[in-house]
């Protein structure tokens, strides 16, 4: 039998280890969806006849290459990094289209 110190330690790690977890699981799911609907919106953005000038070629080229890297990083479950493709890749699109 444990000391009462050791049993109350091993009580309040369990239980810490179980929030986190949780707290793990509950952003995961949360980039799941943010990752699917960025790519979603962003590669319905995507137009190269919107692009404006040289800079917007280059703006819709980095968009490009982001949505590409994207959907293997959904694949593999790694929503936030997809997330932020995605995201980026938006911004980019935006830039394309002002020219930049």
């Amino acid at each position: 039998m444990l000391p009462g110190y050791a049993s109350r330690f091993l009580v309040l790690t369990s239980l810490s280890l179980s929030l986190l977890l949780t707290a793990c699981a509950t952003t995961t799911e949360s980039f799941r969806s943010s990752c699917a609907s960025e790519s979603d919106t962003a590669w319905k953005e995507l137009s190269l006849s919107k692009a404006k000038g040289f800079g917007g070629t280059v703006s819709y080229a980095k968009a490009l290459g982001l949505l590409t890297a994207a959907r293997p990083l959904q694949v593999a479950e790694k929503f936030e990094a997809c997330y932020n493709n995605a995201h980026s890749a938006r911004e980019y699109i935006s830039n394309s289209y002002k020219g930049e």
